[in-house]
């Protein structure tokens, strides 16, 4: 159900359950989740072809943001590593945010290290990575991943569709990660724009996608070894 668009307070009516069970459930799935993926990951032949970028969000209000760096598998879209992090407010926000809840820590970098750290023990040696033309991301994919080739693609306006995040028009090189990040809005409840359902505490969305992901990657592997996805969390609740 939180994979599915379902919010906290909704499986716990549904399954007849508190919602602070839902909340214990949700930090303990997170952790199988963690658990499953580094071991799909270690039976995985190395990744060649990787697009990182950022996705946003923020907690509680729009005056304290939260970055989401992640990276996809390029072909297949899988969700090979992700971080949520604190980041400072931009444009007519963030002196509205200063004055309220003071200067925000910008964790960006950290989560950039995280993510980048994680593709680099799944991937070959010398992988292909796609980016958008951030300016701090060529010298931390340097740093991490030396021998890597980094391409970069400049950002487009999004089309309606897609929360936001498909792109405008003809051929959308970053296609894999852009499809992935919607997906990701459409199915967690907390990341849906325009909602009233927002993220409280910055570990719990970080919970939540970490259960998303596993949930996304059984279901690409499944279809790709045609056959029904199964899920690990089957018996854990």
């Amino acid at each position: 159900m939180l994979s599915s668009h379902s919010t906290m307070r909704r499986a716990a009516f549904s399954l007849k359950v508190s919602l602070a069970t839902v909340q214990r459930r949700l930090r303990y799935l997170a952790k199988v989740s963690d658990h499953y993926h580094a071991k799909m990951l270690r039976k995985m032949d190395p990744i060649k072809k990787i697009v990182f970028d950022d996705m946003e969000s923020y907690i509680h209000t729009k005056l304290k943001p939260a970055s989401i760096p992640m990276a996809v598998e390029n072909q297949t879209r899988i969700i090979l590593s992700f971080d949520v992090v604190s980041m400072p407010a931009k444009g007519p926000l963030a002196k509205m945010s200063v004055a309220k809840y003071g200067k925000r820590k910008d964790d960006r970098k950290k989560g950039w290290e995280t993510v980048l750290s994680a593709v680099k023990r799944c991937s070959v040696v010398a992988p292909e990575i796609l980016s958008d033309s951030h300016k701090m991301y060529p010298s931390q994919i340097r740093g991490f991943i030396p021998d890597a080739t980094h391409k970069t693609v400049l950002s487009r306006k999004a089309c309606v569709a897609g929360q936001g995040e498909l792109k405008k028009g003809g051929h959308d090189p970053m296609f894999s990660f852009n499809h992935t990040a919607a997906m990701l809005r459409a199915n967690i409840s907390r990341l849906i724009r325009q909602t009233w359902c927002t993220t409280k505490k910055i570990e719990h969305l970080r919970y939540h996608i970490a259960i998303y992901r596993l949930w996304h990657n059984e279901t690409i592997l499944a279809r790709q070894a045609k056959r029904l996805p199964s899920s690990p969390f089957e018996g854990l609740c």
